[in-house]
C-alpha cells in the first residue's frame, strides 16, 4: 500500500512524514527521478501481531507496511495565479491514497491560518492536474479514431467517450469520485491514475497548544470535512516528530504526560486503512509469524494468493480462528482443542483479525 503526502508549502507535510518514518527513508527509483520526493516505508503497528510473536517466539516476524511519498511540492506561477510544479503530481501518481496536510498555524510570516480555503485549493489541483492528464490521454486515443467511420464502435471509441464523460465532470470542478463509473468504466480508468480517484484524508497540523483544548477554527475544520465526507484527523507535526527519535518507552511516557493517547502515525494509520477498506489477517509458523493486508470481503481464496500463488491455485481448506478466541485459548493449538478453528472452503469471507492456515497441494 503507498499514500501519498500532499499539502502547501509551509504546511508541515515534510514534518508529518519524518515523524511517520523516522527518518527510515527507502532508496527507491521515485526518489532517484524526481530529486525531491522522499519515501519511506512503515510497519503497521498490531497489538494482535506482538501477542502472536511474543507467544510464538519465530525466527522472523512480519508486520504489514504502508509506504509513504512526501511528494515535492514546488510552486510555479501560472499568470496571476500560482499553481504546482507538474513534477509534485509525478510522485504522487501511482499512490493508493492521498493524505492532505493543512496549516492550522500562524505562518512564520504571520500569516493566518486558513485550514478551508487550502483543503480546497489542494482539491482544486488535484482537479486541474486530472483535466490535464485526461485532454493529453483524448488526443493519444484520438489518433486511434482517425480513418474509422464515425458511429462504428470500437475499444478506443468506447475510452473516447468515457474521456468526454470525465473532461466534463472536470471542467465543471467535480472530482472523479463523485461519478458513478461502471466495473469496465474502472477498468477502463485504472490505468490512469486519477488523483481524484483516490481516498482523500485531511490532516489539520495544529500548535501543541490545540493538542488538548482544540480552537474553535479546528472545530469548524472538523465539521467542514464531516459535513464534505472527508476523513480527518488533528496532528501537531513539529511534536510528532521530535518524539519520533525518542525510544518506544519514552515516547508513550511523553505522550501520556501530554494527554495523548497513541502517536499520530497509529492514527493516521488506522485512516489510510479505513480509506482503502483494509483488514489483516495472520499467518503463524515456526519460520514466521506474518500480518497480510487484504481487501475488506475478501474471501479465503483471495487470502491463499496473497501469500503465495501456488497456495491460490492448490487451495484445499482453510482453517480459521478469530484472533480473540486465539488469545482467550492460550494459542492456535489450544484453540483447536478447544473447537475454535474452523474450516472453510474458498467464499470463506475473511474477517479482520482472523488467523488462517491454508491447507494446499500443487
Amino acid at each position: 500500500m503507498k499514500v501519498g503526502i500532499v499539502g502547501l508549502p509551509g504546511s508541515g507535510k515534510t514534518s508529518l512524514f519524518q515523524a511517520l518514518t523516522r527518518g527510515a527513508v527507502a532508496a527507491d527509483t521515485l526518489a532517484s527521478r524526481s530529486g525531491r520526493a522522499n519515501v519511506g516505508v512503515v510497519q503497521v503497528p498490531d497489538r494482535r501481531l506482538d501477542y502472536l510473536a511474543a507467544r510464538y517466539k519465530p525466527k522472523k516476524v512480519t508486520h504489514a507496511s504502508i509506504e509513504f511519498v512526501d511528494g515535492a511540492a514546488r510552486i510555479i506561477q501560472d499568470g496571476s495565479r500560482a499553481r504546482f510544479g507538474s513534477d509534485f503530481f509525478s510522485d504522487v501518481r501511482q499512490v493508493d491514497a492521498l493524505v492532505d496536510v493543512v496549516r492550522g498555524f500562524e505562518s512564520a510570516a504571520g500569516e493566518p491560518a486558513t485550514p478551508i480555503k487550502d483543503l480546497q485549493t489542494i482539491a482544486d489541483e488535484l482537479v486541474i492536474a486530472d483535466l490535464q492528464l485526461v485532454e493529453t490521454r483524448m488526443q493519444r486515443v484520438e489518433k486511434q479514431l482517425h480513418g474509422v467511420k464515425k458511429g462504428t464502435v470500437t475499444p478506443a471509441s468506447i475510452e473516447m467517450a468515457l474521456l468526454e464523460r470525465l473532461k466534463t465532470a472536470l471542467e465543471n470542478g467535480t472530482s472523479l469520485a463523485e461519478l458513478q463509473l461502471s466495473h469496465d468504466d474502472e477498468r477502463i480508468v485504472r490505468g490512469y491514475d486519477l488523483l481524484t480517484l483516490k481516498p482523500l484524508i485531511a490532516a489539520l497540523n495544529i500548535p501543541e497548544k490545540e493538542l488538548t483544548s482544540p480552537s474553535e477554527q479546528t472545530l469548524g475544520f472538523r465539521e467542514y470535512c464531516s459535513a464534505s465526507g472527508i476523513p480527518e484527523l488533528e496532528i501537531c507535526a513539529e511534536v510528532e516528530r521530535d518524539i519520533s527519535e525518542f525510544s518506544d518507552e519514552e515516547e508513550m511516557e511523553f505522550l501520556s504526560s501530554m494527554g495523548i493517547s497513541e502517536p499520530v502515525r497509529d492514527r493516521l494509520i488506522r485512516e489510510c486503512y479505513a480509506a482503502l477498506g483494509l483488514i489483516s489477517f495472520f499467518t503463524i509458523s515456526e519460520p514466521e509469524v506474518r500480518a497480510w493486508a487484504i481487501k475488506s470481503g475478501s474471501k479465503a481464496i483471495d487470502a491463499a494468493g496473497t501469500i503465495h500463488s501456488d497456495m491460490a491455485r492448490g487451495f484445499i481448506r482453510a482453517e480459521v480462528a478469530s484472533f480473540a478466541d486465539v488469545e482467550a485459548a492460550g494459542g492456535w493449538e489450544e484453540a483447536k482443542q478447544k473447537g475454535l478453528v474452523h474450516l472453510y472452503g474458498k467464499d470463506y469471507v475473511v474477517r479482520d483479525g482472523d488467523v488462517v492456515y491454508i491447507r494446499f497441494h500443487v
